[in-house]
């Protein structure tokens, strides 16, 4: 394949913005109708992804190791969309003619290249969602709690109706009927327990219609639907290592699940905990963490706060407080939030000698509708 060659193209589609996705949809819609039935009733949260994938599929269709397990956890999450084999063909062919419409120089050469990296990522997606065919593609699970804990955020307490494994620190995709087919992706905020309840954290977005709907509509007694757990954030089985997890935003939930996890399972450890916020009332969870922090002697949880310059709470960015609080070099270190402050946290503790292989990130984006290829999660 003519790698360059394929990424000059998409960046031609790409640079149309909603242009090429509204093609390829239109496209799509009218040669295969059946497949309309598998998407939201408004696609005004759907454009984008197409082509959000695609770009990040790009970027690594010359890294394959890398490539396939993604794509894999691709094909078996696409299950709860209804997606099937014989639908991978049309979506190819849609591809094809939004890439060559927007393409003057498109060429026999272009399309041969397009039409085998998209069977490669096809027949691995497919063969993906046939071996995970006897597992469920979607959970089923009753709301059993709903505490508003702020104006825009919900702590959910969710019950599958079935077992649901999944490891600390994962996400999962969500989707309701208030809603329908808009499936958006969460962290538990607890590891498995055995009585199965997962605690998911919400934070209502402007123009996010699912999370102002499970913030602000959904009821005790509702049933959701889980997707199966996404996610390379977990705690490592050969390591002992005491732990170093900053948290940003709702980046608290997958870490808090760490948490949980050392104090079922451990092994003993000490674990520093420090959550950033802009101010005092954006730290919702403060009580249970007061909570795990005195039932816990091995955790020490530290509140940060940005711009709030009345607060008792410790003053900074979260990256700078913890860097008044080292030294870190022999933690393994999670870090979990906005992309800005990942970076700017990540960037500090390298500097400071940590090794960039103990150091585990992942970035929430709110604007996001699920899980990019490169870790990012919709809060």
């Amino acid at each position: 394949m003519d790698i360059p060659a394929m990424r000059a193209n998409f960046a031609k589609a790409a640079a149309t913005g909603d242009e090429a996705p509204l093609y390829f949809y239109s496209h799509l819609f009218l040669s295969h109708p059946e497949t309309r039935a598998m998407f939201p009733v408004s696609m005004a949260h759907q454009r984008d992804r197409l082509f959000s994938a695609l770009g990040d599929v790009v970027a690594r269709v010359d890294d394959l190791d890398a490539l396939v397990p993604i794509l894999q956890q691709l094909g078996r999450d696409h299950r709860k969309f209804g997606t099937l084999a014989a639908h991978y063909p049309a979506v190819g062919a849609s591809l094809l003619a939004t890439l060559e419409h927007f393409d003057d120089e498109w060429s026999p050469e272009l399309a041969k290249d397009w039409t085998e990296a998209y069977t490669l990522v096809a027949e691995v997606m497919i063969a993906a969602a046939d071996e995970a065919a006897e597992a469920p593609a979607w959970w089923d699970a009753d709301v059993v709690g709903h505490e508003t804990r702020a104006i825009d955020v919900a702590v959910l307490q969710l019950r599958p109706r079935t077992r649901y494994d999944y490891l600390a620190g994962q996400s999962l995709s969500l989707e309701t009927d208030i809603r329908p087919r808009l499936w958006r992706y969460y962290s538990p905020a607890n590891a498995p327990r055995p009585d199965g309840l997962l605690e998911i954290h919400v934070k209502a977005r402007d123009g996010g219609p699912v999370s102002s709907a499970l913030v602000r509509r959904l009821r005790v007694g509702d049933v959701v639907r889980l997707g199966p757990p996404v996610g390379h954030i977990s705690l490592s089985g050969e390591s002992d290592r005491d732990l170093l997890l900053v948290a940003g935003g709702m980046g608290l939930a997958p870490l808090k699940a760490l948490v949980d996890q050392v104090a079922r399972h451990g092994p003993a450890r000490r674990v520093d905990l420090f959550v950033g916020a802009r101010n005092d009332d954006h730290h919702y969870d403060r009580a249970d963490l007061r909570r795990l922090e005195q039932e816990n002697p091995w955790l020490t949880v530290t509140l940060a706060v940005s711009e709030d310059k009345v607060s008792s709470l410790e003053h900074g960015d979260v990256g700078d407080v913890v860097m008044r609080h080292g030294p870190w070099l022999s933690r393994e270190v999670y870090v979990a939030g906005p992309g800005a402050m990942v970076d700017d946290t990540t960037a500090r503790l390298q500097a400071h000698g940590v090794p960039a292989q103990r150091i585990h990130s992942e970035v929430f984006a709110p604007s996001r509708p699920g899980p990019s290829l490169d870790g990012e999660v919709t809060e």
